[in-house]
Protein backbone atom coordinates (compact mmCIF):
# COMPACT_ATOMS: atom_id res chain seq x y z
CA UNK A 1 0.00 0.00 0.00
CA UNK A 2 2.85 2.41 0.83
CA UNK A 3 4.31 1.87 -2.65
CA UNK A 4 0.96 2.75 -4.22
CA UNK A 5 0.82 6.01 -2.26
CA UNK A 6 4.45 6.89 -2.96
CA UNK A 7 4.00 7.15 -6.73
CA UNK A 8 1.24 9.82 -6.67
CA UNK A 9 3.23 11.78 -4.06
CA UNK A 10 6.36 11.59 -6.22
CA UNK A 11 4.42 12.78 -9.27
CA UNK A 12 2.84 15.66 -7.32
CA UNK A 13 6.21 16.74 -5.90
CA UNK A 14 7.85 16.67 -9.34
CA UNK A 15 4.99 18.75 -10.79
CA UNK A 16 5.26 21.30 -7.97
CA UNK A 17 9.02 21.57 -8.48
CA UNK A 18 8.63 22.01 -12.23
CA UNK A 19 5.91 24.65 -11.77
CA UNK A 20 8.17 26.66 -9.47
CA UNK A 21 11.14 26.60 -11.83
CA UNK A 22 11.03 29.36 -14.45
CA UNK A 23 11.10 27.95 -17.96
CA UNK A 24 12.57 29.44 -21.07
CA UNK A 25 10.19 31.71 -22.95
CA UNK A 26 10.56 31.10 -26.67
CA UNK A 27 8.81 33.20 -29.27
CA UNK A 28 8.60 33.47 -33.04
CA UNK A 29 6.41 35.90 -34.96
CA UNK A 30 6.24 38.44 -37.73
CA UNK A 31 5.88 42.06 -36.64
CA UNK A 32 4.04 44.36 -38.99
CA UNK A 33 5.71 47.68 -39.85
CA UNK A 34 5.66 50.08 -36.86
CA UNK A 35 4.23 47.37 -34.54
CA UNK A 36 5.83 46.04 -31.37
CA UNK A 37 6.06 42.93 -29.25
CA UNK A 38 6.80 42.68 -25.51
CA UNK A 39 7.80 39.84 -23.19
CA UNK A 40 7.52 40.87 -19.53
CA UNK A 41 8.58 39.21 -16.30
CA UNK A 42 8.87 40.17 -12.64
CA UNK A 43 12.48 40.04 -11.44
CA UNK A 44 13.85 40.54 -7.96
CA UNK A 45 17.12 42.42 -7.43
CA UNK A 46 20.01 40.25 -8.58
CA UNK A 47 17.90 37.86 -10.67
CA UNK A 48 19.31 37.07 -14.11
CA UNK A 49 17.80 36.30 -17.48
CA UNK A 50 19.74 35.11 -20.51
CA UNK A 51 18.24 36.32 -23.77
CA UNK A 52 18.94 36.00 -27.46
CA UNK A 53 16.99 37.04 -30.53
CA UNK A 54 17.37 37.54 -34.26
CA UNK A 55 15.39 39.18 -37.04
CA UNK A 56 15.45 39.36 -40.82
CA UNK A 57 15.05 43.16 -40.69
CA UNK A 58 16.28 45.88 -38.32
CA UNK A 59 14.29 46.24 -35.09
CA UNK A 60 14.49 48.73 -32.24
CA UNK A 61 15.08 46.78 -29.02
CA UNK A 62 15.00 47.63 -25.35
CA UNK A 63 14.57 46.25 -21.86
CA UNK A 64 12.55 48.65 -19.75
CA UNK A 65 10.46 49.11 -16.62
CA UNK A 66 7.94 51.73 -15.51
CA UNK A 67 7.85 54.08 -12.53
CA UNK A 68 4.87 56.10 -13.63
CA UNK A 69 5.02 58.48 -15.30
CA UNK A 70 8.63 57.64 -16.24
CA UNK A 71 10.02 54.71 -18.21
CA UNK A 72 13.58 53.52 -17.52
CA UNK A 73 15.72 51.71 -20.12
CA UNK A 74 18.57 49.61 -18.71
CA UNK A 75 19.13 48.37 -22.31
CA UNK A 76 18.25 50.30 -25.47
CA UNK A 77 19.44 49.62 -29.02
CA UNK A 78 18.20 50.87 -32.39
CA UNK A 79 18.16 49.17 -35.79
CA UNK A 80 19.43 45.76 -34.66
CA UNK A 81 19.04 42.42 -36.46
CA UNK A 82 19.87 40.46 -33.32
CA UNK A 83 21.24 40.70 -29.82
CA UNK A 84 21.76 38.62 -26.72
CA UNK A 85 23.38 38.49 -23.35
CA UNK A 86 22.58 38.23 -19.67
CA UNK A 87 20.40 40.85 -18.00
CA UNK A 88 20.80 41.30 -14.23
CA UNK A 89 18.04 43.19 -12.41
CA UNK A 90 19.41 45.99 -10.24
CA UNK A 91 16.08 46.36 -8.42
CA UNK A 92 12.83 44.45 -8.08
CA UNK A 93 10.69 45.48 -11.06
CA UNK A 94 8.41 44.23 -13.83
CA UNK A 95 10.89 44.24 -16.72
CA UNK A 96 9.83 44.09 -20.37
CA UNK A 97 11.88 43.07 -23.39
CA UNK A 98 10.43 45.03 -26.32
CA UNK A 99 10.97 44.93 -30.08
CA UNK A 100 9.56 47.46 -32.54
CA UNK A 101 9.54 46.99 -36.31
CA UNK A 102 10.72 49.93 -38.34
CA UNK A 103 9.35 50.68 -41.82
CA UNK A 104 8.72 47.10 -42.96
CA UNK A 105 7.57 43.78 -41.50
CA UNK A 106 10.18 41.73 -39.62
CA UNK A 107 10.38 38.09 -38.52
CA UNK A 108 11.45 37.83 -34.89
CA UNK A 109 12.74 34.67 -33.17
CA UNK A 110 14.07 34.61 -29.64
CA UNK A 111 14.19 33.29 -26.11
CA UNK A 112 14.41 34.57 -22.55
CA UNK A 113 15.36 32.13 -19.79
CA UNK A 114 16.37 32.04 -16.15
CA UNK A 115 20.08 31.81 -15.62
Amino acid sequence: MKKLLALPCLIACAAAFAAGAPEAKRFAMTLEAKKMHEECVRLEAGEKRAYAWKSDAPLDFNIHYHHHPEVFYPVKRDAMRGDGGTFIAKSAEDYCWMWTARDKPAKLDGRIEAK
